[in-house]
C-alpha cells in the first residue's frame, strides 16, 4: 500500500464519520449545545470541513470549495469569508447554525471530492514538499495532511459524542 492510499482511506473515514454524526438530525439537534460554552454538531462538522478545505486547498494550490462553489453564500453565516472556526469564542460558535444535515454533508462531500482528486495525483516525493515555512521545523505536505486527518477525526468523534449526549437526554 502506498502512502497516498493510506491518506485516501483516512479521508474516506472522516467522510463516513461526518455522515454518521449528522444522519437524520434536524436543525434543533444539529445546532444544540449540550452545555454553555460547548460546540454544537453543526459547528464541529462545519469547522472540520472548513479546516480540510482551507488546508488542502492551500497545500495543493487550489481554490477553496467554500468560496468556489458558493457554500459561503449557502450557509449565510455572516462570518469573514475565509473563517475556519479556528479560535472561535463560545459566542462565535453560537453563530454557526444550519437548517439541515444535507447542507453540512453537501459541503463536506464537495471538499472530500476535491481532496481525493488532489491525493490521487500525489507522488511519494510530493509528501516532502514544504507547504508552510512559518513553523520550526517547516511543515511538509505529508505532515500537513496527517495534521488535517488528526484534527478532522477528533472533531468527527466529538460530533458523534455530542449526538450521543443529546439523544440520551431525549429518551
Amino acid at each position: 500500500m502506498h502512502a497516498k492510499d493510506i491518506l485516501i482511506d483516512g479521508f474516506g473515514r472522516i467522510r463516513e464519520e461526518v455522515h454518521a454524526a449528522v444522519a437524520g438530525l434536524g436543525p434543533d439537534v444539529l445546532n444544540a449545545r449540550p452545555a454553555p460554552g460547548t460546540n454544537s454538531i453543526a459547528w464541529l462538522v462545519w469547522h472540520l470541513t472548513r479546516i480540510q478545505d482551507d488546508h488542502v486547498a492551500d497545500a495543493f494550490g487550489l481554490d477553496q470549495v467554500w468560496l468556489a462553489q458558493d457554500f459561503e453564500k449557502r450557509f449565510a453565516l455572516g462570518l469573514p469569508r475565509r473563517d475556519t472556526g479556528y479560535g472561535h469564542t463560545p459566542a462565535r460558535v453560537a453563530e454557526v447554525r444550519v437548517d439541515s444535515a444535507d447542507l453540512l454533508t453537501g459541503y463536506h462531500d464537495a471538499v472530500h471530492a476535491q481532496s481525493l482528486e488532489a491525493l490521487r495525483a500525489l507522488r511519494a516525493k510530493d509528501l516532502e514538499r514544504i507547504v508552510d515555512e512559518r513553523w520550526d521545523p517547516p511543515v511538509s505536505l505529508g505532515v500537513r495532511l496527517v495534521s488535517v486527518l488528526s484534527d478532522d477525526l477528533q472533531h468527527a468523534g466529538q460530533a458523534a459524542y455530542v449526538r450521543g449526549l443529546l439523544q440520551s437526554t431525549d429518551s
